[in-house]
């Protein structure tokens, strides 16, 4: 079975996060590179805020675990729109790989880019990297 590449550079996290539940759940296997470049639209304080709050909620022993990697909140964010309490779900996330960066493996030329979620969509400049909330939470 053939890996579709996906480049998240410059793409907006909410819109990625969909289109590729969808195709995960259509039973195609996903591998998405340079996480740490996908965006997040609105204010930088007020979104650094929401997802340091989310972060603040729980802890690893008990209670809803949110990463701070830009990887894994990638991935959480997918897994909130996949029904992953289900077989279906679980299967369609095992399907699923995010990478920061570009691994040796993996080519960035041959990445496809998903022009419905660019950031060119936003037309105003308030947007905040994964990257850069990463280090703002701690990780």
């Amino acid at each position: 079975m053939t890996t579709i590449t996906i480049d998240a550079n410059g793409l907006i996290l909410g819109r990625l996060a969909s289109i590729v539940a969808t195709r995960l759940l259509n039973g195609e296997t996903i591998a998405i590179i340079n996480a740490e470049r996908t965006v997040v639209s609105g204010s930088k304080v007020t979104t650094i805020r929401e997802y340091k709050e989310m972060v603040d909620k729980g802890s690893t022993e008990s209670g809803p675990y949110f990463p701070r990697r830009a990887d894994h909140i990638v991935k959480r964010t997918i897994r909130g729109m996949l029904p992953h309490k289900r077989m279906r779900g679980r299967d369609a996330l095992s399907r699923l790989r995010v990478y920061m960066g570009t691994p040796a493996e993996l080519s960035a030329s041959g990445a496809e880019t998903i022009p419905e979620a660019s950031i060119t969509r936003l037309g105003t400049s308030r947007y905040i990297e994964l990257g850069e909330l990463g280090k703002k939470l701690g990780s």
